[in-house]
């Protein structure tokens, strides 16, 4: 008994260590027979706060299905961010789509100047600094797709270094 409730209270924990935001939820109506079926679609990104941060897409009947779906899709996409001071360490534009979202690294105390989609996935990714654009689709889904997008093409820091010959302290300063 004290065993199972041990590891319930180690599983609220975990759930604890991730801040979830709903981006967007969609109400989808298919018309049959006997008049309207509705089903919902949610997108939502969870993060940890610290540089690890996922993104999650799911559909069901019901809405708060939806939102549980997608947090356990957001869950099992987690990527890690290279952040430096807050920020990303470079420039970097993410595409997906028709959608473009340009990045950019800025000084401390600048703080998140990002427009909505953009600005809930650095809210959960613990980016404190940045300047973001939105450049080209309006489509929320696209928008964030393409932000991860983005975060997959952040260079490692550690990579660079060993590709230019030089010590990682050389290259941070």
């Amino acid at each position: 008994m004290v065993e199972r409730r041990d590891r319930d209270n180690r599983d609220r924990d975990r759930d604890k260590e991730f801040t979830e935001k709903l981006i967007k939820l969609n109400r989808v109506a298919k018309v049959v027979k006997g008049g309207r079926r509705f089903s919902f679609s949610a997108l939502v990104v969870v993060g940890d706060q610290k540089g690890r941060v996922g993104l999650g897409f799911g559909k069901a009947n019901d809405v708060t299905e939806a939102i549980r779906k997608s947090i356990e899709k957001a869950k099992k996409n987690m990527i890690n961010l290279p952040l430096k001071n807050g920020t990303l360490p470079h420039e970097v534009i993410g595409q997906f789509k028709s959608a473009e979202v340009l990045m950019k690294p800025a000084a401390p105390g600048t703080g998140v100047i990002a427009g909505g989609p953009v600005r809930a996935v650095m809210d959960v990714s613990g980016v404190t600094d940045i300047l973001s654009k939105s450049l080209g689709s309006k489509n929320t889904i696209n928008i964030v797709k393409a932000v991860f997008e983005g975060f997959n093409n952040i260079l490692d820091a550690k990579e660079v270094a060993r590709n230019r010959g030089k010590s990682l302290a050389e290259m941070w300063g």
